[in-house]
């Protein structure tokens, strides 16, 4: 298959000619052969490519965490502008001699992987400049058919939930891009979509042929990509999600955990798709650096079936229900941001089961999933 960035080139980018280029993009966006959509764009004789605009971690993935800032980059020598500082917007000072903003980042296919929000908020900017927007699609890493999990409550929008999707909304970029512009946006810009070509909605990256690029510094392989959507809500409790380990996000843990009956407790829940395993580990940063920690390994053995959304719910109430008074939220409950809402938190600190706190998501998740397909291009 080929990802936009390919189908732009086989047109010979006649939708970019003698206009002037800003681009968002970092090292997850590449051709099919591997080549950096930046260098290829800055190579090409029919684009005037201007300015650069990197996104969480930098245009390339060179910052771990914390803001990014302004700078020049090295491999073009072009200006680049920070979204993950100051900033999370283009500036009408930066879009200015900006004909066409195009957006291409590999997402993960997850509402709190902060790529989509610096891809909706520069389309209201653009739309404010009168700057048109054209985004070149890529596949939805972790497929296209399934949506779970919360839709994002009005009252908890941010920079991890920008607009009212479910979690796991089963969207490419471009579909995202159609439905917030159509849905979400007071000024939304002029909006053109460069289709990827020869994907299928039920198609796992390491199915489309597509090199791997790592699309932010911890998602290391699609192993990682797949266990993210489950234990990034652990960012909002005292666990470690595995960063500082070579397999963040396919493990977690504290020092108060007790692996092997986490893992136990877990797999007796009979959870489809998914299986739990002891493993202890040691962070070398982040989260209780150089603290063992009693941990579980998240083991996928069936993706059709595995709901990242079930499981992380499954791991929060499991964890609270075992060591009540070991079990923290991390201060200003960021974990109400990532889900999109405070239900999950109060209903795991009420001793709710999983199952409760999941099927009181299922009305709006339907909704939500019926209000896409307007927007499905696959």
């Amino acid at each position: 298959m080929r990802p936009g960035i390919d189908v732009l080139l086989a047109d010979g980018c006649s939708l970019l000619e003698g206009r002037r280029c800003g681009l968002i993009t970092n090292p997850s966006a590449v051709t099919a052969d591997g080549t950096p959509t930046a260098d290829v764009l800055h190579a090409h004789d029919a684009v005037e490519l201007v300015s650069l605009f990197g996104p969480e971690h930098g245009i390339r993935s060179d910052h771990q965490e914390g803001e990014v800032p302004d700078g020049a980059d090295a491999q073009t020598g072009l200006p680049v502008y920070s979204l993950y500082g100051p900033n999370r917007q283009p500036t009408p000072e930066q879009l200015a001699g900006i004909d066409v903003l195009l957006f291409d980042i590999q997402d993960v296919g997850m509402r709190f992987y902060t790529y989509i929000s610096t891809m909706s908020l520069s389309m209201e900017a653009a739309g404010a400049a009168g700057v048109e927007f054209v985004v070149l699609d890529r596949p939805n890493p972790i497929g296209g058919e399934v949506v779970e999990g919360s839709v994002t409550d009005p009252d908890f929008i941010s920079f991890v939930g920008c607009q009212p999707i479910a979690l796991r909304h089963g969207m490419t970029v471009g579909e995202s891009a159609a439905m917030f512009a159509d849905r979400f946006h007071q000024t939304p810009p002029e909006l053109t979509i460069v289709d990827c070509d020869g994907w299928r909605r039920e198609l796992w990256f390491d199915q489309t042929g597509l090199p791997w690029r790592k699309p932010s510094p911890g998602i290391y392989t699609m192993d990682t990509c797949i266990a993210y959507g489950c234990t990034c809500f652990l960012e909002g409790t005292r666990m470690s999600e595995g960063r500082g380990t070579d397999t963040p996000f396919e493990v977690f843990g504290a020092p108060w955990m007790d692996g092997e009956a986490m893992a136990e407790a877990l797999n007796g829940l009979d959870l489809p798709g998914v299986a739990f395993q002891g493993a202890g580990f040691t962070p070398e940063y982040s989260k209780h650096k150089g603290v063992h920690c009693g941990g579980v390994r998240i083991r996928v053995l069936d993706r059709a079936e595995y709901r990242c959304v079930s499981v992380a719910v499954a791991i929060l109430t499991e964890a609270h229900r075992l060591w009540p008074s070991d079990f923290e939220w991390t201060p200003g409950f960021f974990i109400d941001r990532l889900a999109g809402t405070d239900r999950l938190r109060k209903g795991v600190d009420a001793g709710e089961s999983a199952a409760s706190i999941l099927s009181s998501w299922q009305p709006d998740a339907g909704r939500f999933a019926r209000a896409r397909e307007p927007y499905l291009r696959y």
